[in-house]
């Protein structure tokens, strides 16, 4: 149990419990990013709030057969491109200081090039990411979602240059690009692969995915990190490390 005294607040337009002075999250409510940051970290035993556009979104339960497996997949898929890209950094789960809008999203996985490198996020004194990873991936249900909606319209003005989502009960994958200041959808190659222009050698079989066929996905990343385009990528990396 987190420490604090916990409360109900009354007042003139006013109510809802509060700890030590400071008003917990609520689902709906409507503030500022420095109000949304206050709040949250008050809240040391909340694992998962947003900020999008303004509004407040917690999570529920998280179903293990609906998201956390998936999650924990898709994880795998983004580390071993990771872990043969020096310069690159994943997340999972962090909050994302985004500078347009009022917006603190949390995406479920995250991959970026480390600002010395010539990525356009950094991390500021507190640790968290300021500004927009290269590439966001999230596990949702389906359409109806918000990954899909106010999520997505965060992510496109903030400058996310690729957008993954899964849609578990609609069994599908949609991959987004960023191309001017609207995300275009990419379409996989005629073996159904996915293949990333911002991170090159980030191969997807979105359908091996979908019905972990973890081998199958495993082996095509790492094709795609044993590629020329992937090789060609590290180099340039390479000669842009510590030029900021």
């Amino acid at each position: 149990m987190a420490s604090g005294t916990l409360k109900s607040r009354s007042g003139k337009g006013r109510g809802g419990p509060e700890r030590n002075g400071v008003p917990l999250l609520q689902a709906g409510d409507r503030l500022t990013v420095d109000e949304f940051e206050r709040r949250y970290e008050a809240m040391p035993e909340l694992k998962k709030a947003e900020l999008i556009e303004g509004v407040v979104y917690m999570s529920s339960a998280v179903r293990f057969d609906e998201h956390a497996d998936q999650h924990f997949n898709m994880i795998g898929w983004l580390f071993i491109y990771r872990a043969h890209t020096p310069g690159v950094q994943g997340g999972d789960n962090a909050t994302l200081r985004l500078p347009a809008g009022m917006n603190r999203p949390q995406p479920d996985a995250c991959l970026r090039i480390v600002h010395s490198w010539a990525g356009q996020s950094q991390t500021d004194q507190k640790g968290y990411v300021c500004g927009a990873p290269e590439l966001v991936a999230e596990v949702t249900a389906s359409t109806a979602s918000y990954d899909l909606h106010d999520k997505l319209g965060a992510y496109q003005r903030n400058g996310v240059r690729e957008y993954v989502v899964w849609r578990v009960v609609d069994r599908g994958i949609d991959w987004f690009i960023l191309r001017g200041d609207r995300f275009r959808r990419m379409s996989p190659d005629k073996d159904h692969i996915y293949r990333s222009k911002v991170f090159p050698g980030l191969w997807l079989d979105a359908p091996a995915l979908i019905e972990s066929d973890l081998p199958k996905v495993l082996s095509v990343v790492q094709q795609g990190v044993q590629s020329d385009e992937h090789r060609k990528f590290v180099e340039r990396l390479a000669e842009k490390k510590g030029k900021r």
